[in-house]
């Protein structure tokens, strides 16, 4: 075969071959932003007592609630966070509210709260921890009977304080990203069921409470599923998930270094 007939052919071949989507990962930046550099994070996963615990109740989720998700969605964030910021970022970790390390971080993260049910001893210790400065992230949690049970927990913990709507004006929508409005980061199997909400979650809202200085102490993302955003933010098989992942992770990375330095 002649070079110019190899070469017609080659050119062929490449014609026809199937254009394959973008690896979720490629999303990577090159770059990172080193406005924050020298600030630390790590991923702390609280492990926390849940209505179910100790019944033979029928849960709709395999293993216990507050480790939904893991280890992927704390893996796959804390490469996000590293690349994108320049932060120096920990292994993640797991921690009991009754761990005295609890205290050496800044920030700890509750998955599916709808399911939290404190011992008092637990009440006392995140209490201390947020007035000592620390901040709390609580996702996944949807519908109006979730809501209630994370508000009767949060009321336990400040009777006193009011939990509050975040504006749209906050300078947490645009501390590093700019986002034009809270996202509803849909769980994967909301995806495949072709809508964004679930347990009649409809509108996703981003929720506080302040300190005495009006320091939000805590994020709470209601009606949006952030951790199934970063858990399946590589899953080829989901191209279409991917605008999502982009959200939470966006979201997610203005949410922490807000709380890293305010």
């Amino acid at each position: 075969m002649t070079t110019r007939r190899c070469a017609l052919v080659v050119a062929t071949l490449l014609t026809l071959a199937p254009v394959l989507p973008p690896r979720v990962d490629a999303q990577l930046p090159s770059v990172a932003d080193d406005r924050y550099a020298g600030l630390q994070w790590r991923f702390v996963r609280i492990r926390y007592h849940f209505i179910t615990e100790g019944t033979h109740e029928q849960q709709d989720y395999a293993g216990e609630p507050w480790y939904i998700d893991a280890p992927a969605a704390e893996q796959n964030l804390s490469r996000r966070v590293k690349t994108a910021t320049a932060i120096q970022v920990e292994d993640p970790i797991v921690l009991a509210l009754d761990d005295p390390r609890l205290f050496q971080y800044p920030w700890i993260y509750f998955v599916e709260p709808g399911n939290l049910k404190m011992h008092d001893s637990d009440v006392v210790n995140l209490r201390e921890f947020l007035l000592r400065g620390g901040f709390a992230y609580f996702d996944d949690f949807h519908g109006p009977y979730e809501w209630d049970n994370l508000a009767r927990e949060l009321k336990r913990v400040f009777p006193d304080r009011e939990i509050v709507e975040i504006p749209k004006d906050h300078p947490v929508f645009n501390c590093f990203y700019k986002i034009d409005g809270y996202p509803q980061v849909p769980g994967l199997g909301s995806f495949l069921s072709g809508r964004t909400w679930e347990k009649g979650g409809v509108v996703p809202h981003l929720r506080t409470i302040l300190d005495d200085h009006g320091r939000p102490m805590m994020f709470i993302n209601w009606n949006t599923d952030m951790g199934d955003g970063w858990e399946w933010s590589n899953a080829e098989e989901y191209p279409g998930y991917i605008k999502y992942t982009a959200m939470a992770y966006r979201m997610a990375i203005n949410e922490i270094l807000y709380a890293l330095t305010h």
